[in-house]
This record gives structure tokens, sequence and C-alpha cells, in this order.
């Protein structure tokens, strides 16, 4: 893959562990002013290793959010829709393989150098071969038609390119240095960095020649602090906005607003698809297990796990049911879930399949081999953890164990083709659904754990990857998921056991009016700074 790499310590999924160490609180002072805001904005991946590079993983990734220092070509709208940024607007040819931007042309960097296409096609190059996350395979070359357009070349038509334009932040060509770019930015976006004190914080101010609406918020001090820190620091009131574990969710702190914002992060059981033949990856981990390979293992838990008693009992109702994986967006499939909650016929799923227990243990056997199997889950990370042990209760009545194995993200990836793993998925492009689901090779990445491949599947996931008719792309991401006899999703292979949708929680000064976030603004809740105000300046973060 290439493109932008993450910035978090485990790059590959959102929600695995902190890159960013309980740190000290240094703002929020009295001398703060009521345009000044602090934050801790945890979503944000935390502390960027690389420095704030978009071409490093800054903005884009796995975790997708707003850059601030650099300006996109496009954004999203409050209704999640796609808008202009840079962009003026945009076609693409009828075979979907040119992609023609129109950049506006009143953009600057903040050295004062103007933005041209040049610019944005240097960018887009170079994040080609950048061997990163966002996956930029697809793209063959970006080359500046004149000072305001681009055009982009593709291998094959991809419906979902146009989430890579907008993620991507553009840099400067003329003084960009992949050595030095992250810890001195230039950008054209909102606001300019001005300060990073490593393990600490990250100052941003107001970029005064920014084209677009200006955010009332002059300054930005971002606090790189674990949750319960940032919690601390709410209460004491020395950070406006604070990221907080699910686990505070009905606590109280003066003078703040607890509050949950929808996410694209949906948590689920990855089922290894494949019978263990002894078979072993590219770099030697063993791939299959004989009792996930089975159907009616995966069906029966799909069928009897109580994904509404989970939601309630492990994230306090922060969130939804998920089915699978995408119920929350346009392009879910409500045909691909199915009803849970029903342990008999989850038993009976299980009967009719031959697993029977035969020796009176409580667990099902079946041609000699027990239904068991291993779950592992990041021992950093508790909700994971309270999930996995949720899933491994509940599965005990269907006389299905579930052996927890809390661990490191190396071990997890070492095991994924042969054992069942407790991922997390988040982001909203389509594009992640080609590559979670789509017939691959065991290459040792997180995209389809259980090696999933179904010819019919295939077809579907392509001609919505190669179509230009935005219609036929959706109908064909639901299909994918369920056509009424296979799919992905529970009522077809039942390739995951998915959980639950989490909301993000953050404490926020009531002072602080956030306008109205774009939907799934959980984890990119500075998305629409240009909209947040400060109604009172009496408010706790002041004192």
């Amino acid at each position: 893959m290439s493109g932008c790499v993450s910035s978090s310590t485990h790059s590959s999924e959102l929600g695995s562990a902190s890159n960013s160490e309980s740190g000290s609180v240094s703002a929020g002072s009295s001398s703060q002013a009521s345009d000044e805001l602090v934050v801790n904005v945890y979503s944000h991946t935390g502390e960027p290793e690389t420095g704030f590079d978009p071409l490093l993983g800054w903005g884009c990734g796995h975790v997708n959010f707003e850059p601030l220092i650099q300006s996109t070509l496009f954004k999203s709208a409050d209704d999640g829709s796609i808008i202009n940024d840079l962009a003026t607007g945009y076609s693409v040819s009828p075979d979907g393989k040119t992609w023609t931007v129109n950049v506006r042309d009143d953009a600057k960097f903040t050295d004062g150098e103007k933005l041209t296409a040049e610019d944005v096609a240097f960018t887009f190059n170079t994040a080609v071969g950048s061997n990163s996350e966002l996956d930029m395979s697809n793209l063959e070359n970006a080359r500046a038609i004149n000072d305001t357009a681009v055009e982009f070349k593709l291998k094959e038509p991809q419906s979902s390119f146009i989430w890579r334009l907008r993620y991507v932040g553009i840099v400067p060509e003329n003084v960009y240095k992949k050595e030095t770019y992250g810890a001195n930015p230039i950008g054209s976006g909102p606001y300019k960095l001005i300060q990073w004190d490593k393990g600490q914080q990250a100052i941003f101010e107001l970029n005064d020649n920014y084209y677009g609406q200006k955010p009332y918020f002059k300054k930005i001090t971002m606090l790189f602090l674990d949750k319960d820190t940032a919690f601390a620091a709410a209460k004491s009131g020395k950070v406006d906005i604070a990221e907080i574990d699910i686990t505070h969710a009905n606590q109280n702190i003066d003078g703040y607003d607890i509050i949950s914002l929808p996410s694209s992060r949906a948590f689920g059981v990855s089922f290894p698809m494949q019978n263990d033949t002894g078979k072993k990856s590219l770099t030697g981990d063993p791939i299959g297990n004989n009792v996930t390979a089975d159907i009616a293992i995966r069906k029966a838990l799909n069928t009897g796990i109580d994904r509404k008693a989970i939601l309630d009992g492990v994230i306090y109702g922060k969130g939804d049911a998920e089915y699978t994986g995408v119920d929350q967006r346009a392009f879910g499939n409500p045909e691909a879930r199915i009803n849970d909650s029903n342990l008999e016929e989850a038993k009976k799923i299980l009967e009719d399949a031959g697993w029977k227990d035969t020796d009176g243990d409580g667990i099902l056997e079946k041609d000699g081999t027990r239904a068991e199997f291993d779950l592992y889950y990041s021992s950093s990370d508790q909700t994971r953890q309270a999930l996995s042990i949720a899933v491994s209760e509940q599965a005990k009545k269907l006389g299905i164990k579930i052996n927890l194995v809390g661990t490191n993200w190396d071990e997890i990836y070492a095991n994924q083709y042969g054992s069942a793993v407790l991922y997390a998925y988040s982001s909203i492009d389509t594009f992640n659904l080609y590559l979670q689901y789509h017939t691959k090779e065991a290459d040792d990445t997180y995209r389809n754990p259980g090696l999933y491949s179904n010819p019919v599947v295939d077809g579907y996931l392509e001609t919505a990857l190669r179509t230009s008719d935005q219609d036929q792309t959706i109908k064909n991401w639901q299909l994918a998921a369920y056509d009424g006899n296979t799919g992905f999703g529970p009522a077809g292979d039942a390739t995951w056991l998915w959980l639950v949708t989490m909301d993000y929680l953050y404490a926020v000064d009531e002072t602080v009016d956030m306008g109205t976030p774009e939907k799934s603004a959980g984890s990119d809740i500075l998305g629409n700074i240009y909209e947040w105000t400060r109604t009172n300046t009496t408010g706790p973060a002041q004192g």
C-alpha cells in the first residue's frame, strides 16, 4: 500500500495503544483569552511521531481528520457529503480513469507563496511513493494541466477515489523535505503551527491569510495526554475539550458537558475462514481454524449473541448495535443483518450442523473437534478487553468456548489468520470494504484477516469500485454484503461477528459552542472548527 501512513504506534488500526504517554498539563492558565482553545483530542491520533506531515500520516491514514495546518481538495459537509475546499469542482472521464480537479487561484501557503496545481500534483505523486497506509496504489500519476487544474490518471476506475482527494493535505513543492517538514510544516489551512513541545503540546495560531471562513478561535493548544490524565485536566478546569474514556460516560464535571459523538468506529470479531491445513502466511504465521471455518459456528454466534446487552453493559449505551461493520453508512445493507439474541435458533443451527456435547462438559464437539478457539485482543485497551470477555461469556451459553488472549499487536497480527481477533474499523471510505472482503493472499496486513474469498462477492466489490454511476456503486456495495443468497454479512457468510459501533466521548467546557458536528464527527471533532465559538468567557477553562 502507499499513500499516507498513520501516526499512531500501531498504525493499522484505530484504537490501538496510544502513542502518547501521560503528559503534564501546561495550558489552560488564567491568561487564556476567550478566543483561545485548549484541547486534548486523542482521536487525532495523539502526538504525531513523524510530525505534522500529511505525507507521513497527519490527517490521513486509517484515522482521518482535519489537518488544520494544510488544506485539502475536498472536505465533508454537516450531512457527511463531499464539498469543495481547495477544489472548485471536478470531473471524471467516461472510462473512469481520468479525474480532473480544478483548484482555486487565491490560496497561499503560510510562507507567502501561491498554491498552484503543481503543488497538488507534487503532493499526490509523493504520496504514491510514501509506502503508507492510505492506499494510493491505483494512482498512476497526477499532472498539473495549468496553474488551476490537476489531472489524476488512475490505473483502474475507482469510484472511491474521491476519499483520497478528501484527506491528503497539500504541501508546497518548492520547500517540502521529508526529513524536516513534519516539525516545520508550511500549509494553506486555517491554522499554522507555531510551537511543538514534544511529549507535551502543539500550539497552532490562526492563519490570517487563509482563503476560507476563518475560525473564531485564534489559538489552539493541543495537549498530548492519555484519557485518564485528560479527564483529570477537565476536572481541574485546565482544558476546554478533553476526549475521555467511555468508562466516564456517567460522570459529571462542574462546568462541562459530557457529550458523545457518533463515529464509524465499529468493533467486531474477525473469523479465520479457512480450515487449518498446515498452510502458512508469507512470514510463516499459521493459517486456518477448523472451528471458525464452519459457517454454523459463525452463524450461531451472530444469531445467539445479544448485541444490545453488550452495548449497554460494556459501553454504557454510547453507540449502536452493529451487524455488518457499516450499518450506519449509506452503503450499508439492512438486508444483510439478522435478528440476534436468539439462543434457541443459534443452538438449532449448531445441532443441525452436527455439533453436539458428547462428553457432557458443556462444550460442543463435531467429528472430534471441540467448539473452542482463541480470541486475541489488545491488552492495552480496556474496551476491547471488556468486549472480548462479554462475547466469551455469551458464547458459553451456546456450548462454544472462546479462550481470551490479551497481548500486543505484533502477536495479534501474527495470529490473525489462525485465530479470531477483536478489531475496530473506522473509515467511512468505501474502498475499505473492497480491501476488507475481496479475495487476497495472506500478506500480513490487517485487511481481510479471515482471508475471506467469495467470487460472487468479489464481483460485486469490483463492480462497485469500477463503475462511475454512484447509484450502481452503492447498490453493489450493498449486494456484496448480501444479495439474498450470499455476501459477507451475517445473513450470508457471516465472516465477522460485528458487535457495536462506539461513540467518542468528550468533556466540553460549557462555554464552547461546537456548532453542528458533522456526521460521524466523533473521530474528527475539529472538522467543523470553523463553526466553533465561545459563548461565555467566565467558564472553568478561564480560571
